[in-house]
């Protein structure tokens, strides 16, 4: 099965010319390898692929015959991404993680003006004052 196929069949990737253009980019390896969209993946081997800063690897242990649902990804992949790349993705989660408490709903329009107020940089000021 070729590389672009088995991570869309996996749903690493959301349309499988996605997982070809990432191939491109060299945003896959296979083996430790960059590798192209039309290599042939075997049983046991790993593929890494980088999305963001974070690089998660997968382990091929069975070829699916299409796309298959999130629950029966565990049967044709084991992910064995890294603990150093898992601590940096919760860290990016945290790092935008909203202080509002969950359940309190959306914020009303004064809250948003406050958070605006608070959060806003005025890049205009900034850019007269550097034309000066």
């Amino acid at each position: 099965m070729r590389i672009d196929k088995y991570l869309w069949s996996i749903r690493v990737y959301k349309t499988r010319s996605l997982a070809s253009s990432q191939c491109k980019l060299e945003k896959v390896w296979y083996n430790g390898e960059l590798t192209k969209a039309s290599r042939e993946v075997k049983i046991g081997d790993v593929l890494t692929v980088r999305k963001g800063p974070i690089q998660f690897s997968y382990k091929v242990l069975s070829f699916p015959r299409a796309r298959v649902g999130a629950k029966l990804v565990a049967a044709h992949a084991q992910d064995v991404t890294k603990a150093e790349e898992l601590a940096k993705l919760e860290m990016i989660k945290l790092q935008f993680r909203n202080d509002r408490k969950r359940g309190l709903g959306r914020p009303t329009k004064k809250e948003r003006r406050d958070l605006d107020d608070y959060t806003d940089f005025d890049f205009e000021d900034e850019w007269l004052q550097e034309e000066d």
